[in-house]
C-alpha cells in the first residue's frame, strides 16, 4: 500500500474508531452483557491501535520504497477490517460464529507487524 493510502486509511480508521468509541460508552454500553461490551471494547481497542500503525507506515513509507512495507500496510488494514469487523458483527447479531473468523484478521494484523519490521531495514532516520 503507498504511504498516501495508508496515511488516509489510518486517518479514516481513527475517526471510525473514535464514532464507535463514543457510540459504544453512550448508547451500547447499557444494552449488552458485560462480555459483550468487553468484546467490543477489543475491536475499537484494536482499530484505534492499527489506525495509528497505518499512519506509522505512511510516516516511514514516505522515506523508504519497500515491497515489504506495502505489503505490511495491506495486512494491516485488512487484518484490522477482518479482526474488528467479525467483532462488530459477533456483538451486533449475537452470532457467535463471528467469532470464527477473528483470529484470520489477528493473523494478518501479526503478519503486517512482522513485514513492517523486515521493511524497516532500509530506513534511515529522519536526521540522516
Amino acid at each position: 500500500m503507498h504511504a498516501r493510502t495508508c496515511l488516509m486509511a489510518g486517518a479514516v480508521m481513527a475517526a471510525l474508531s473514535v464514532i464507535l468509541g463514543a457510540f459504544g460508552a453512550h448508547v451500547v454500553e447499557d444494552t449488552l452483557s458485560k462480555s459483550r461490551f468487553e468484546t467490543y471494547q477489543t475491536a475499537v481497542v484494536y482499530q484505534t491501535w492499527h489506525a495509528l500503525g497505518l499512519m506509522i507506515l505512511g510516516l516511514v513509507g514516505d522515506r523508504i520504497s519497500s515491497l515489504l512495507l506495502y505489503w505490511a500496510g495491506y495486512c494491516l488494514l485488512v487484518g484490522t477490517i477482518i479482526f474488528s469487523g467479525s467483532l462488530y458483527l459477533l456483538v451486533a447479531t449475537d452470532t457467535s460464529w463471528f467469532g470464527a473468523i477473528t483470529p484470520i484478521g489477528g493473523v494478518l494484523m501479526i503478519i503486517g507487524w512482522v513485514l513492517f519490521a523486515g521493511s524497516l531495514r532500509h530506513f534511515r532516520a529522519l536526521t540522516d
